[in-house]
């Protein structure tokens, strides 16, 4: 690994983390494939060549389905930290086909696009409620007031999760568990997103129970009633589903709301831009928001079987870091990437944030309903909102987001 490679890329440093995309310009400058030793991982700088890794089936979120940990070469995780991996790996997120091909349908009778469409109401009351407590308040942090509430409770809306039943649980288990997707996470982080893995699944098991004698109209019962052909979830399968539901779903919703308005604030034009004309510029402003300061910065894969790129030899049993912050920042495939353009069309910005594949994001369409709705309802009612200082951000790099950001209304 050459220098340069290794000084531009530190997802370690608050500098690097804070803005990360001068150091991606250079990484794209230097190579299609970049060993990184600290990992011991391949950075993936380029939207073509992300977005294609993303679809090809010589990669996988899991090796597990076709090789032992021996066979490929890689050392098993501590029996200590198994409870978070029988939690994770039983999820779409961490399984390849067959299994994963035979959950997502499953899930999918269940989270149907009309199921979400149904939600709009209630996301859009639940806005609302949350908007009113910020402008009761004359400001305060938009992050914990709105941008977090929101996904976790249109989550526990969707779950059917009792009003006071460990509802206030949610997020803090969602980031324990989360930390394990950081790069190198610590056997401190480890022991945290264990115990969060045992109590929320915990939690899970009893309300599924719940369910199983008294169904109701959400998504749990839905889950349980999922059938085909007579196959059907298990209860691991239902448990590890409902919490990536939560995980996935609401850490990119709750980054892109906070790192969205600290992007508006930091370009006026815009931002009076979009005041003008929320109806029009909303739906593509959501879209070009996640795009420019993308709140999942890293996806990895395993690489199953050998592989070739720019002439780059990459072994099977190796693992490519796919750094979508960069690829969407890509002037190959986007017009003057580093400029914020709100009303950047649909057809000019195929931007990789939900992913791509057999794994793009199942949660995609309620993350839509719930940025629109949050930041519709805050361009309606709080119309001078603006910045009281200036906010730090969290160490994590992998999905990135602010401590918290302080406005006024």
């Amino acid at each position: 690994m050459d220098a340069a490679s290794a000084t531009s890329f530190d997802p370690w440093s608050p500098s690097f983390v804070a803005d990360p995309y001068p150091s991606y310009e250079t990484l794209r400058s230097e190579g299609r494939a970049l060993p990184f030793a600290p990992t011991g991982q391949w950075l993936i700088p380029h939207h073509a060549d992300v977005s294609a890794l993303l679809r090809d089936r010589r990669l996988g979120r899991t090796y597990l389905h076709r090789f032992s940990h021996e066979e490929f070469g890689r050392t098993p995780p501590p029996a200590s930290h198994e409870p978070f991996h029988t939690l994770n790996d039983n999820g779409l997120l961490d399984l390849e086909a067959p299994h994963h091909t035979r959950i997502r349908r499953l899930v999918s009778k269940a989270f149907t696009v009309r199921t979400v469409e149904n939600l709009t109401p209630t996301v859009q009351r639940l806005a609302a409620g949350l908007v009113d407590e910020l402008l009761a308040n004359g400001g305060g942090d938009l992050l914990s007031t709105v941008a977090e509430p929101l996904p976790v409770a249109v989550i526990a809306e969707m779950l059917g999760i009792p009003e006071g039943a460990d509802r206030d649980m949610l997020r803090p288990w969602s980031a324990d568990i989360c930390g394990m997707y950081e790069l190198n996470p610590s056997e401190e982080t480890a022991a945290r997103a264990v115990r969060a893995s045992l109590e929320f699944s915990a939690f899970l098991r009893e309300l599924i129970a719940t369910r199983r004698k008294d169904p109701t109209e959400d998504l749990i019962s839905a889950l349980i009633a999922a059938h085909d052909e007579g196959d059907r979830l298990s209860e691991q399968e239902m448990i590890s589903t409902c919490v990536l539901l939560l995980n996935a779903g609401h850490e990119a919703t709750v980054n892109t709301t906070a790192n969205g308005w600290w992007t508006l604030f930091r370009h006026p034009g815009e931002l009076a831009r979009l005041r003008a004309e929320p109806q029009r510029l909303l739906s593509t402003a959501v879209e070009e928001l996640m795009r420019y300061d993308t709140p999942l910065q890293l996806f990895e894969r395993w690489v199953l079987e050998d592989i070739e790129l720019d002439g780059v030899h990459i072994p099977r049993g190796s693992e490519v870091a796919l750094l979508f912050g960069s690829a969407n920042h890509d002037p190959a495939v986007f017009d003057d990437p580093a400029t914020l353009d709100l009303a950047r069309p649909s057809h000019a910005n195929p931007h990789v944030t939900f992913g791509a594949g057999i794994h793009y994001c199942l949660g995609a369409p309620l993350a839509r309903i719930e940025l629109a709705a949050s930041f519709g309802e805050l361009l309606r009612r709080a119309p001078e909102l603006r910045l009281v200082s200036e906010p730090e951000w969290k160490p994590g790099f992998v999905i990135r987001g602010l401590k918290e950001l302080l406005v006024e209304v």
